[in-house]
């Protein structure tokens, strides 16, 4: 993955694909921050994926989210997917996906499967979740459900161009 937004911070950064680079997203020619809690995790996207408006998607890569300790933005990390969480955002599927550093010296979990994320760490799975219910504020963001590793394997194979 690359990271676009460091954990610990409210600085809504994306790549900027015409550009190469990766700079703060604006609104009205404003730095865009999130009126929330800092993200908890490292949130980036997934080189080599796109998913295609004419397929049904946004037009962006695959949006990932890393429990790992704050990273700076453009940091390059390989990862193991745990699995997803599928939000509804503006009536559209938003799916995040959850991840882990694959270096095991990197991991704070120790998780490696989905069934181990939630069974031996569900309050990190709740935290996230709830994060993301409320990040865009209250009611903006509906719980569609989890998937597991297996899903989440499929869903970036049938994005990855």
């Amino acid at each position: 993955m690359v990271v676009e937004i460091p954990a610990g911070t409210t600085l809504k950064m994306e790549y900027d694909s015409g550009r190469n680079q990766i700079r703060p997203d604006q609104v009205n020619g404003t730095d865009r921050r999130i009126s929330f809690l800092p993200y908890p995790g490292n949130y980036g996207f997934i080189p080599g994926t796109l998913m295609d408006r004419d397929r049904g998607g946004d037009g962006d890569p695959l949006d990932i989210f890393l429990i790992s300790d704050q990273l700076p933005t453009g940091t390059v990390v390989e990862v193991l997917p745990l699995g997803m969480l599928e939000l509804l955002d503006a009536g559209k599927i938003d799916t995040k996906i959850i991840a882990t550093p694959l270096a095991v010296e990197d991991r704070l979990l120790t998780a490696t499967t989905f069934q181990d994320f939630y069974i031996k760490h569900d309050a990190v799975r709740r935290i996230i979740e709830e994060w993301f219910l409320h990040y865009k504020g209250f009611g903006e963001m509906t719980l569609v459900g989890w998937k597991d590793e297996a899903a989440t394997r499929a869903y970036i194979e049938q994005w990855t161009k």
